[in-house]
């Protein structure tokens, strides 16, 4: 599996949009990029450019919340390591009020990574933290 650190953003908003549901159905002559509740979001030519039109996790602050709660809503406290780990934390157990500041100020695409990382330890069954 490729690392999420080295995926681009294309890459990793596409990733993030199929963990969050989107899809892409085939018609005889275009792709229509379906959103998590059925509705086509636009009809175009081919694959990659209907995917253009996902949400953006990876550098618009509003579509990086969304993720984050989609993460937080599946595993919170995982998604909250996972974010400290994305951000460079190699300490213990314990996060220090710094870090925590961090945390709460982390770029679209740090929170991106992070949720990409909860999510798919999610669909895989991961269920506690190994530190």
């Amino acid at each position: 599996m490729t690392q999420v650190q080295d995926m681009t953003n294309q890459q990793l908003n596409r990733a993030l949009a199929e963990l969050m549901g989107y899809s892409i159905r085939e018609y005889m002559y275009s792709f229509g990029l379906i959103n998590p509740y059925g509705s086509v979001l636009i009809e175009i030519e081919s694959v990659d450019d209907a995917w253009a039109y996902a949400p953006d996790y990876c550098t618009d602050p509003a579509d990086s919340l969304e993720v984050q709660t989609a993460a937080c809503e599946v595993h919170g406290e995982l998604y909250i390591w996972n974010l400290a780990i994305v951000q460079g934390w190699v300490g213990g157990t314990i996060i220090s009020r710094k870090e925590a500041i961090r945390i709460a100020t982390a770029r679209p695409r740090e929170r991106a990574e992070a949720a990409y990382i909860t999510l798919s330890q999610a669909l895989n069954g991961a269920d506690r933290i190994d530190l």
